[in-house]
């Protein structure tokens, strides 16, 4: 994939990061990702904060993203997140992973230091000239404390490298304000996970939903019923899942996805880096009855731990 507008769509997954002993679970990683490259998901976006990518170091970082490559050996695109909150520092970790054959780049929009819409345009002007490969920017203001307005994003699509947008924006009118005017081949793909079927109603490409590694076959069976313009289809499988969605994130992303993986048998282990720990036993008795009801939706591969 270029610089080019190649059409960004579908079901993409935040894949996470799985421990075991503090130490990166690669047995574990493997057999997630040939797991979900079978359900139907278009896109592995590693190194996200689904991912815990603020408690890997450089090395495993590197190590992340070849093996992921590797892996999926271009059966889906690979998109890695990189971003911050100082541009020159994300700029030098654009060039030293430049050797990689990764696709594509997620970055976040600068957080805690809350710049104003001409830094933003400025950041993400410096990251896009910095590189050939296609960036989408990443929106999420509860997280980052700083809201990339419509205006600002559309003056930075005009960028032949900014290819789309992973919208968390938390708000309704703003992103379906975008889907209006955004220019031909800009994709918005909406991190909003539970209005994941709402936005595809409005036009929206897609999603990159953490949620998405639970019944992953329900969350591609709604957005191919959407692209059929068999809405009732899709309704009903929405429905399936619709409770499931603010379940995975009661405590804090991804222990709960983690948790539920395990249960499945698809990760060794529930682990998580601090300062993220596990789910409480209250959330961890809501999640196996949630995955009793979605069963077989919900299945991993070698079945649910007991």
């Amino acid at each position: 994939m270029s610089g080019s507008r190649e059409r960004i769509s579908g079901v993409w997954l935040p894949a996470i990061t799985p421990f075991l002993d503090s130490r990166i679970d690669w047995t574990s990683y493997d057999r997630m990702l040939e797991h979900y490259l079978g359900t139907g998901v278009t896109g592995i976006f590693p190194l996200g904060t689904t991912g815990e990518s603020p408690t890997l170091d450089e090395a495993e970082m590197r190590a992340l993203i070849e093996r992921t490559v590797s892996v999926v050996a271009g059966r889906a695109p690979v998109f890695v997140g990189i971003g911050g909150n100082d541009t020159a520092k994300v700029v030098k970790q654009i060039e030293r992973l430049g050797d990689l054959a990764f696709d594509g780049i997620v970055s976040v929009c600068p957080y805690y230091n809350r710049p104003g819409q001409d830094g933003l345009r400025e950041h993400f002007t410096r990251i896009a000239g910095c590189t050939g490969r296609p960036v989408v920017i990443y929106n999420i203001p509860y997280r980052t404390g700083v809201n990339l307005t419509n205006d600002t994003l559309l003056e930075l699509a005009q960028l032949p490298t900014i290819v789309g947008i992973k919208d968390s924006s938390g708000a309704l009118a703003q992103s379906l304000d975008l889907l209006r005017r955004r220019p031909e081949g800009f994709a918005v793909m909406t991190g909003e996970d539970g209005s994941f079927y709402t936005m595809l109603a409005h036009g929206a490409d897609g999603g990159i939903l953490a949620s998405a590694h639970i019944a992953t076959g329900l969350f591609v069976e709604v957005h191919e019923r959407m692209a059929a313009n068999d809405q009732r289809g899709a309704r009903a499988a929405w429905s399936r899942v619709e409770t499931l969605v603010p379940l995975l994130f009661t405590e804090a992303n991804p222990m709960p996805i983690k948790y539920c993986l395990w249960r499945q048998g698809l990760i060794s282990s529930p682990e998580c880096r601090l300062p993220l720990t596990r789910v409480s036993k209250a959330l961890a008795a809501d999640l196996d009855r949630a995955l009793e009801q979605l069963a077989p939706e919900a299945a991993g591969e070698p079945g649910v731990r007991r």
